[in-house]
């Protein structure tokens, strides 16, 4: 079991307090710049870097307390080697040495017969280039193992965003403080966002209008103008009912369109089909807030005014995510926002990153082997599949990086089942004993973010962050980089690039044929690096699509048969669809846990108390459910078993189930996921999350 941590300065370790540079590495907009305040070689305090201008020296709660992280007295701290059965998180401590031989040994086996009956599954434990896919990609192309669709994010969106705008591209983030109307759609921004919402205060205090879009009533949506409540999943038909009045109104500028969009006379007369009370009706709103919220943003244009829309990605967890991003795209070049810095959209910046993928991880390691492609999402029923022609061979081993699957997956009693399988070979690098640790055959003690290199973009700005190493590791912990250089080594992979180190790993993301993208100098000076681009992107048009224009109308997905223009595509389980299962469950994050991650972090814990499911007051009525009420959330898929809050924040007919909660802190060793389904977007292959519906009910032993 994981060992005590000792915090007592290392041997030969300087007594002044030095101040170390680095970056936050968790899945967030706000890619923090950090300072790590480091004496006698123990971390004492982690601060925001106030140089960095997006990071202002503030920090989000859950990072600000990130040495507890680090020394929490639960982290693993030497390999360990299961000894009871799976699942019941019994181990024993063993020497790397064993442990990398024992792992390569039956990963050499299994690749003798096929290297595609081996699996990595990881997705953003960090989001760090370097100790995400570096080595990492390398050592399995090499070796051959299945691809992995990370999709479990953002898939969908990032398919809307490329087939209309041609990229993870949109306006920069700081301009928001200077927007007129600010749409903040799909987004809890004080809880996941939280430096742009400093710009959204500036643009209030400056006269801006502020409006929250989203099926629960947020700490956002309580801090906005106003906040429009719609059904889950019924976005793109909002969007396409203000396209709808900007067209009546001739809100719109002819000009700009003219010139720098492709496909409207279609689009338009697809959204002359959305008037206000269809679109009233299919998103559960008043008409008149539909024709308000057009109004709004037309008005912007009449009077010239910049209209910004903040997206994120809980709108496009449903099955027409992509369609819904692709609607909502389009609203800017209607009314011509992006002539102004102010104006457009941003859902994600990552797309302006010239990172080198193909550098990093190395695809031609493969030399032209097969090589088949799982989606983390299906991993439930993947893990349960035999050989066949079609799927290809049986999943024989899974190696786990910067991942919580058994939490964080969708579907996940058939999760458990896969991982549960006594024939599956599992390797989870990890911090502490998560739920997919108690699954492990050995679990590899790897580094946190104080305790090695990483090279960092983002997805809500524009700088390229550098993180240094503030301690050394501690306990045994290695690098997921050092882990996988070890693996390489007993498996007798012998090229050069198994032996680069992480700092030239970090120097080679951004470094072309042509010359370095990013001044690695400017890095090692400050921390951080700011990309160059315009102010305004799009101005003057010059999308990153194929046509140059902001795409109404995509080829590219018609050459695919499928439909060109973005529309309302229904849920797979549509409010009202289903008499046995009537209430609609979206299940957005606890706003002290960043997915699974801080979850075991005891403070920040005590704070989010324990899981919940809100529920309309109308809703628990009608079932005699009060708050404090333990209640069986269930579908066709499982049950789960959770206290109750009787709360404003949900809308009558949605439940909100808020994760993601570990397993082992449920009532019953669930979570939200026993709920969710393995469905796939219409676009992009990501995750319906927030497609589920389900039914509650008082538990026959709920105790107040």
């Amino acid at each position: 079991m994981p060992a005590s941590i000792s915090i007592s300065p290392r041997p030969g370790s300087a007594t002044d307090a030095i101040k170390v540079r680095g970056a936050c590495p968790h899945d967030c907009p706000d890619t923090c710049a950090l300072i790590t305040t480091v004496e006698a070689g123990v971390a004492v305090k982690v601060q925001g870097n106030p140089d960095h201008r997006h990071t202002g020296g503030v920090l989000c709660t859950k990072v600000s307390r990130y040495t507890e992280r680090s020394y929490h007295p639960e982290r693993i701290l030497q390999p360990l080697k299961r000894v009871g059965p799976k699942g019941s998180g019994q181990f024993e401590a063993v020497s790397w040495d064993s442990a990398l031989g024992e792992i390569a040994a039956r990963l050499q086996a299994i690749a003798q017969r096929d290297p595609q009956a081996i699996a990595p599954y990881s997705y953003a434990g960090t989001m760090g280039l370097v100790q995400g896919e570096g080595m990492a990609g390398r050592f399995f192309n090499k070796l051959g193992a299945s691809l992995l669709e990370r999709t479990i994010c953002s898939a969908a969106g990032t398919e809307g965003l490329t087939q209309t705008l041609g990229g993870k591209v949109g306006m920069k983030v700081e301009f928001f403080a200077e927007a007129r109307l600010i749409l903040i759609w799909g987004s809890n921004s004080i809880a996941s966002n939280l430096h742009f919402w400093r710009h959204v205060q500036e643009a209030k205090r400056r006269g801006a209008r502020i409006i929250c879009i989203d099926p629960r009533k947020t700490e956002t949506a309580e801090k906005c103008h106003e906040h429009i409540a719609l059904q889950p999943g019924t976005d793109a038909a909002l969007a396409l009912g203000i396209m709808h009045e900007l067209i009546v109104h001739d809100w719109l500028d002819h000009a700009y369109i003219e010139s720098h969009a492709l496909g409207w006379p279609l689009l338009r007369e697809r959204a002359l089909l959305w008037n206000p009370e269809r679109v009233a009706q299919v998103c559960g709103i008043p008409v008149e807030q539909v024709r308000a919220l057009a109004r709004d943003y037309g008005e912007c244009f009449v009077n010239g005014q910049p209209a910004a829309i903040r997206l994120n990605y809980g709108m496009q967890r449903v099955r027409g995510g992509g369609n819904a991003t692709r609607a909502v795209a389009c609203l800017p070049a209607l009314t011509g926002a992006w002539r102004h810095r102010a104006g457009g959209v941003l859902l994600s910046s990552s797309g302006m990153f010239p990172v080198n993928q193909a550098a990093l991880q190395r695809p031609e390691l493969r030399a032209g082997r097969p090589s088949r492609t799982l989606n983390m999402i299906t991993i439930g029923d993947d893990l349960l599949r035999s050989s066949s022609a079609d799927f290809g061979p049986k999943i024989e081993a899974l190696i786990v990086y910067n991942s919580n699957p058994v939490a964080v997956a969708p579907d996940s009693g058939k999760v458990v089942q896969g991982f549960a399988r006594e024939d599956l070979f599992t390797v989870v690098l990890e911090h502490f004993q998560t739920d997919t640790a108690d699954y492990a055959d050995f679990i590899l003690p790897a580094t946190t973010q104080l305790e090695h290199w990483d090279v960092h973009g983002a997805y809500g700005h524009t700088d390229v962050l550098l993180n240094r190493p503030a301690i050394t590791p501690v306990g045994q912990a290695r690098t997921n980089t050092d882990i996988f250089r070890g693996l390489a080594a007993r498996m007798g992979f012998s090229e050069p690039c198994f032996l680069e180190d992480d700092e030239t790993l970090c120097r080679t993301a951004f470094r072309h044929p042509d010359g370095d993208r990013i001044n690695f100098d400017e890095l090692l000076d400050k921390g951080f690096a700011t990309l160059p681009g315009p102010d305004a992107p799009f101005a003057d048009g010059r999308f990153l699509t194929p046509s140059g224009k902001c795409e109404f109308f995509s080829a590219r997905l018609a050459a695919q048969g499928l439909d060109g223009l973005p529309d309302h595509v229904p849920n797979y389980e549509a409010a009202g669809s289903s008499a046995s299962y009537p209430l609609a469950m979206i299940s957005p994050p606890a706003r002290n846990f960043l997915n699974s991650t801080f979850v075991n972090v005891k403070s920040l814990r005590d704070i989010e108390g324990e899981p919940l499911l809100e529920i309309n007051a109308q809703d628990a009525a009608a079932r005699g459910i009060v708050t404090g009420s333990v209640v069986k959330v269930f579908n066709q898929r499982g049950s789960y078993r959770v206290r109750a809050e009787v709360s404003n924040r949900a809308r009558p007919g949605v439940v909100h189930g808020l994760g993601v909660w570990w397993r082992k802190f449920g009532l019953d060793g669930t979570n939200v996921n026993e709920l969710t389904s393995q469905h796939l977007t219409d676009l992009g292959r990501g995750p319906v999350f927030y497609d589920c519906l389900v039914q509650v009910q008082l538990d026959a032993e709920s105790v107040l």
